[in-house]
């Protein structure tokens, strides 16, 4: 049912700047139902379909757009429709790959959240379709798009902390659970298609938390891993760069062992070109400051950025002169606090802004997939450490992991 080029080409409405962008929904769960109302923030957006393997979910989101949406269970009837520009796809990550590939193929431009997918050949079919039909694509880490993490960004590029030698990133907690009996699915889930390209696997009410297991997701490695790195990618000019080396270490601490799930502790380590960057799901107790986000280390100080805002904290005085050379000038200590405010989110309603006006204007958006996919390959090849107990080199002429 894949869409032709020639289709694609017929397909796509040519919009001009003062145009609505009528999209659809696919996966309308709860982070489906934030995004797709933050999308309506902007009057020149307009969703009027949706799509979801549960009934119960779309019914509920027809409720919330309160307007006329058309519902499907196969999101394959929704590309063949010629009057939708573009679709907003927060499924489980492993249908990713699938979706947006044939929305490309179909002529409909899109906006999918994080990771980009939950392996790597599917991410790399993704920026492949994207370039071969000139489709936008862009990946929903909204944190690119948020005005105080752009404000720490230019702290880094200027200058202000000298070279950055690390980057550290904390998230607390994890996905792991203990798997309960098969049972018979639900009367509204069709649990075939939840499944898709994944190995087929009796239902368990586990499995609709899906972002533990390794056939459908990555637990916290990739979950939240990659709104980190790709502040790292961002920050340190590295949107076009893999890895040199990966490595990791993880352990079944509170739960059963059960090689179906990322492990509930873990450390992943990457070796850059001119930095190293790692990544713990664990928090350091520190007074008066979530410690939880980015932390980025330099000869003058460091930098931690989160959602709460971000600080600048300088080095402590070592006095005179290192090597010969004169000690750099010491900086001030900063802090910027925000408030939060995930269901209102600005950072999102600004990221679906920019994808909007290249939906328009054919322009590659803030995060475009590719470099999508190089926020997201460190996180995929940290997961291959964990289950392969191996480091991996990243071979970037044969574009694998070896």
């Amino acid at each position: 049912m894949k869409a032709t080029a020639a289709a694609a080409a017929v397909s796509q409405r040519i919009l001009g700047a003062n145009d609505r962008v009528r999209m659809a929904v696919i996966g309308t769960g709860s982070r489906g139902t934030i995004v797709n109302a933050l999308f309506r923030k902007h009057a020149d957006c307009e969703f009027v379909a949706a799509c979801d393997v549960r009934e119960s979910r779309l019914s509920n989101v027809v409720k919330q757009i309160q307007s006329k949406i058309d519902t499907y269970g196969d999101y394959r009837r929704i590309l063949d429709r010629k009057d939708i520009d573009a679709v907003l796809v927060t499924t489980p990550d492993h249908w990713h790959s699938p979706i947006v590939v044939d929305a490309c193929a179909a002529g409909k431009d899109a906006y999918v959240e994080k990771p980009l997918t939950n392996t790597i050949p599917a991410g790399q079919r993704m920026v492949e379709a994207a370039r071969k039909y000139s489709r936008v694509v862009q990946l929903g880490t909204q944190q690119r798009s948020g005005q105080h993490f752009q404000e720490a960004c230019r702290l880094i590029q200027d200058g202000l902390l000298g070279n950055i030698s690390h980057a550290v990133l904390f998230q607390p907690g994890g996905y792991t659970q203990v798997t309960q009996p098969p049972e018979q699915p639900p009367a509204d889930l069709n649990w075939d298609l939840f499944q898709g390209p994944a190995p087929r696997k009796p239902y368990s009410p586990s499995r609709l938390r899906w972002r533990s297991y390794y056939d459908y997701g990555g637990g916290l490695v990739t979950d939240w891993g990659v709104h980190l790195t790709d502040i790292v990618m961002m920050y340190l000019k590295a949107d076009g760069k893999g890895p040199l080396l990966t490595s990791a270490s993880a352990q079944y601490i509170n739960f059963p062992r059960d090689l179906e799930q990322v492990p509930d502790a873990f450390t992943c380590s990457w070796q850059y070109d001119n930095f190293v960057m790692t990544f713990s799901n664990l928090v350091p107790p520190m007074q008066g400051v979530n410690a939880q986000g980015n932390w980025f280390f330099g000869q003058r100080g460091v930098l931690h950025v989160n959602r709460s805002g971000y600080e600048v904290i300088p080095s402590p005085s070592r006095g005179g002169a290192r090597g010969g050379q004169a000690a750099p000038p010491p900086i001030e200590a900063k802090t910027v606090p925000v408030k939060e405010d995930y269901q209102n989110d600005p950072d999102t309603t600004a990221h679906a802004r920019n994808f909007l006006d290249c939906v328009k204007s054919r322009q590659r958006p803030v995060c475009d997939v590719e470099i999508g996919f190089n926020s997201t390959l460190p996180t995929l090849i940290a997961l291959l450490a964990i289950q392969q107990e191996r480091t991996f080199r990243w071979d970037g002429k044969a574009a694998r992991p070896a």
